[in-house]
């Protein structure tokens, strides 16, 4: 099972509130437990904002992907300005006591994978990943249990991730 869209968007800050509703409702929606899904909506509220604060020489516009499967939330904002060096991004270069530049702390804090892939002139893409806690019965995991006899449902024993309940 994958749930997945794609929203392309203007570099405003309204953008930023916009996306996080849209991702919020979704998870909600899914029956998605509400801490887990508060996670994700902060995760990708720093990752949009960092869009709009850092993205020099960009396009009006940005991208978000999200993909919902069994047992992940996968998350993708991709712009398309000048890009950056990995090593800009190092700890030794965060100040966690300055205003700005504890946004990577934060999310690698509320997801279980953040990674950068950076390219000069060819912009930037935040990978956000986490593993979904869902509420017992939600839509999320009646959608993967595909079959009457439970067939195709989440189980490790089959070799696919377990949907955790909370």
């Amino acid at each position: 099972m994958n749930i997945a869209f794609s929203l392309l968007l203007p570099r405003d800050e309204l953008s930023v509130l916009a996306v996080r509703r849209v991702c919020g409702n979704a998870l909600s929606d899914l029956g998605v437990h509400p801490d887990c899904g508060d996670d994700i909506e902060l995760a990708l509220t720093e990752a949009c904002t960092n869009v709009l604060k850092h993205a020099r020489g960009s396009s009006d516009e940005y991208e978000v992907s999200l993909e919902i499967t069994e047992s992940t939330c996968d998350i993708r904002v991709e712009d398309k300005g000048t890009g950056f060096s990995s090593d800009d991004i190092g700890d030794e270069l965060v100040n966690e006591t300055a205003e700005g530049g504890r946004g990577i702390h934060l999310m690698k804090a509320l997801v279980d994978k953040v990674s950068f892939v950076s390219k000069p002139r060819s912009g930037t893409v935040v990978h956000l990943e986490k593993e979904l806690v869902c509420e017992e019965g939600s839509v999320l995991a009646r959608l993967c249990d595909c079959s009457p006899k439970g067939r195709g449902s989440l189980s490790s024993s089959e070799g696919r991730g377990s949907l955790r309940t909370g």
